[in-house]
């Protein structure tokens, strides 16, 4: 099933803080906040969420379409596009901007501080998803404001069935905009953090918002995930990781398996923990897009992280 992937594409600067970010930052002065860090080590990836998205679920035999907005400088990410034979027909290049910039200093326990310029994705909105063909499913994961509240309602209105995926975005919204979002969707898929931010914006609990939809999917890090569904609560283990080199990424890689999970009727419980083992492989890797696998070594590493088949 062919899936449109409207969201961010951008360039991750990201920096390792060889400390811990709470051993330098002084609860009580947080009204004069003034803090620098060292960072000896920096590299750039390729990032944003529907490249992150894309990536990994067209590693995983689906059929993703990237529908984002990139700057001037996008060449080294359009050529990565092709070598990944990632169709580029939805991105579209704004002129006198900057593709979408990511600046992430990460510390020892995993915390992340992260400075955004959203450049060509504030022009989100000029992509509609009735030009996109064939599609079934569809992801709004963190993208320019008009873009996300457009592309919401094309979804709808098509009766493409989508997962709203806020991410960093959620912020912009006011409570009732996020109630619609809700509305409209099919499924919602948030961190434990997100899932509080919401309740708070929107005054709703989660068991009502996930009343609302097929699956209300809450990651919870390393502590696994739980996807709310009309038959109950349905708890997903974490997989243990090779190693933790790098979360950046993580959550995109997850959702990925959502995706693939929806796509091809898997049952929650499989979907579930595809996602939480595709998160496990990208944390072991540094940056949103540098691991790798087949279908054979998935099938494999499923089979030994939760002792049954994926296919």
């Amino acid at each position: 099933m062919r899936t449109l992937i409207c969201g961010s594409i951008a360039y991750d600067t990201i920096m390792v803080f060889r400390d811990r970010f709470r051993n330098h930052i002084l609860p009580d002065q947080l009204h004069i906040l003034n803090v620098a860090f060292l960072v000896p080590d920096m590299r750039r990836e390729f990032g944003g969420c529907a490249g992150n998205i894309a990536y990994t679920l067209n590693m995983l035999g689906g059929d993703p379409l990237i529908m984002a907005t990139v700057g001037e400088d996008a060449d080294p990410y359009l050529q990565r596009l092709d070598q990944q034979k990632l169709p580029q027909q939805h991105v579209r290049r704004i002129a006198d901007t900057y593709t979408a910039q990511a600046f992430i200093t990460t510390d020892l326990d995993d915390n992340q501080i992260t400075a955004f310029h959203p450049g060509a994705m504030n022009h989100s909105h000029e992509n509609h998803v009735y030009e996109a063909r064939g599609v079934g499913l569809g992801i709004i994961a963190p993208d320019g404001r008009e873009g996300m509240l457009q592309h919401a309602q094309e979804f709808y209105s098509a009766g493409i069935p989508y997962v709203f995926d806020p991410g960093q975005g959620l912020p912009m919204f006011r409570g009732e905009e996020l109630l619609e979002f809700v509305r409209m969707a099919d499924y919602v898929t948030v961190n434990d953090y997100e899932c509080r931010m919401l309740q708070e914006r929107t005054g709703a609990t989660l068991d009502q918002l996930a009343k609302q939809v097929k699956a209300f999917v809450v990651t919870l890090g390393a502590r696994g995930s739980v996807i709310h569904t009309a038959g109950g609560e349905i708890d997903i283990p974490s997989a243990k990781p090779e190693k933790v080199a790098d979360p950046t990424g993580c959550g995109d890689a997850y959702r990925a398996g959502l995706l693939y999970g929806i796509a091809n009727g898997l049952d929650w419980a499989l979907t579930g923990r595809l996602a939480s083992l595709l998160g496990a492989i990208k944390i072991a890797c540094r940056g949103g897009q540098n691991h790798k696998f087949t279908r054979e070594e998935i099938a494999a590493r499923f089979k030994e992280a939760f002792n049954t088949a994926l296919w």
